[in-house]
């Protein structure tokens, strides 16, 4: 009997040597001998061949061969958590939570089961029932997720305050400070976000992730040319990147340049006299490969739809604009951009309704936007419907006046319109006010006996006329 548990103890360690090298076929081939000895009641056989199946792929395959594991020895809860992952990665997540609970039972509180646990409570988005309690084993993958809860549940920051205990315990973890520079900036706070982006390149000076974040920031700053060099970094780690390629083609929107290699259109920019057709063809190029990498990046659409605006194809801009406002229909700028296209495509009622619509979403969601009514104010002079643009130009007004003296001044091209277009309102509202007495005048002087009318003052009048 003790030779028979020896045999067995040697082929175990076999299988577990090859397993260890990777020798897979080698390992699968011994598993295979000897699950035909044991009528297949070789628990570690199973096990091992369990893994072998998941590392390829084949998960229903290892989930089957986990189960047998488990009938074998139902108190091991190294199968019952094997049992449970498969189940995650077959994304049955009740049922891999029910696994885990019974895996609870069975041995002594485990800080693997509690992980698993919540991260299939965070798929079934039970943010609340996330399980804090796998909080004491200093984790960092445990650290991460409840930040990744937390950001999912728009709890920005009870996330921060968990990426800053993850801080205390590896302070040089490039992901968790990466993370938290993204945070920072969700959160407005480009300063503390850029601080946390350098430490984390200072670690990883090729991190694809923080450079494209470090990058935006900078670009946010208009500092287009040091921006490009921080994605040129990126673009060799990640070429197929659709939020690269999207911040690229804004770099270019932004600089306004023209592409060196496009060859053929040096010329065409030399001698022809549409320069401005080719303008944007750098931002548009980038753009448009973004799109074709991320076609449901919504951001990327829009940012075509406001080079196309720009570039005045207003078909092709009508089109991009639709198609964010599609996957992203609470984004309240994109209506904006999308009633100004409408206008230039002379359908001034559907643009009218975008100005609405694009003044509700913002009141619903991120406040009121002062420049939303000044666009909708110039649409509306333009057509003539003087009594609405000056409703529209005084919403205009007061959320403007309420802004600090700083931000008021910061734009001049957009105080220029407002005051043009009050002059203009006025002098419009003058010229109506002089015809209205002109008639009053006229319905008066009518009246008057032919005597009166054909008086000394009367003639006097008459041919002061203009």
């Amino acid at each position: 009997m003790s030779s028979l548990a020896g045999n067995k103890d040697k082929r175990n360690y076999k299988i577990q040597q090859l397993y260890v090298r990777q020798d897979f076929d080698e390992c699968l081939k011994l598993i295979e001998s000897v699950l035909d000895e044991t009528s297949d009641l070789c628990e570690y056989a199973l096990f091992t061949k369990a893994l072998i199946m998941r590392q390829r792929g084949q998960i229903q395959d290892s989930l089957t061969l986990f189960q047998k594991a488990t009938a074998i020895n139902p108190h091991n809860v190294s199968n019952l958590k094997q049992v449970g992952r498969s189940l995650y990665l077959l994304g049955k997540h009740k049922a891999a939570i029910e696994v885990y609970e019974e895996a609870q039972k069975v041995g002594t509180p485990d800080w693997e089961c509690m992980h698993n646990k919540g991260l299939c409570m965070m798929y079934l988005k039970q943010y609340d029932r996330y399980d804090r309690n796998a909080m004491p084993w200093p984790h960092d993958s445990t650290y991460i997720q409840l930040g990744k809860v937390y950001t999912l549940a728009d709890d920005f920051p009870a996330a921060i305050q968990i990426y800053m205990e993850a801080l205390e315990n590896s302070p040089e973890n490039c992901e968790i400070l990466t993370t938290l520079g993204l945070l920072f900036l969700r959160s407005s706070d480009n300063k503390r976000a850029y601080d946390f982006l350098g430490k984390s390149l200072s670690h990883d000076p090729c991190n694809p992730r923080t450079i494209l974040a470090a990058g935006s920031i900078i670009q946010d700053q208009l500092d287009m040319d040091s921006a490009l060099v921080k994605y040129r970094i990126s673009a060799v780690q990640t070429p197929n990147s659709p939020q690269l390629w999207n911040n690229i083609g804004m770099c270019f929107f932004g600089k306004q340049r023209y592409i060196a290699a496009i060859a053929c259109l040096k010329k065409a920019l030399y001698l022809g006299p549409f320069e401005w057709i080719f303008r944007y063809i750098a931002a548009i190029a980038c753009l448009k490969k973004a799109l074709y990498l991320g076609p449901f990046e919504w951001i990327i659409a829009y940012n075509l739809g406001l080079v196309h605006l720009n570039t005045e194809q207003y078909a092709s801009a009508f089109h991009y604009l639709s198609s964010s406002i599609n996957l992203k229909p609470d984004f309240s700028h994109s209506y904006m951009y999308l009633a100004i296209t409408l206008n230039r495509l002379d359908d001034f009622e559907n643009s009218c309704s975008a100005y609405e619509k694009a003044v509700q979403v913002a009141s619903a969601s991120d406040g009121a936007e002062f420049v939303f009514h000044l666009n909708y104010a110039l649409t509306l002079h333009l057509h003539g419907r003087d009594e609405q643009a000056r409703l529209q130009l005084h919403q205009f007004h007061a959320l403007f006046d309420d802004l600090p003296s700083e931000a008021q001044n910061s734009d001049p091209d957009m105080l220029e319109k407002v005051q043009a277009l009050s002059r203009s309102l006025n002098m419009r509202d003058q010229d109506r006010q002089a015809r209205l007495q002109l008639q009053l005048f006229h319905a008066l002087f009518n009246d008057l006996p032919s005597k009166a009318q054909n008086s000394d003052l009367v003639t006097c009048w008459r041919r002061s006329r203009p």
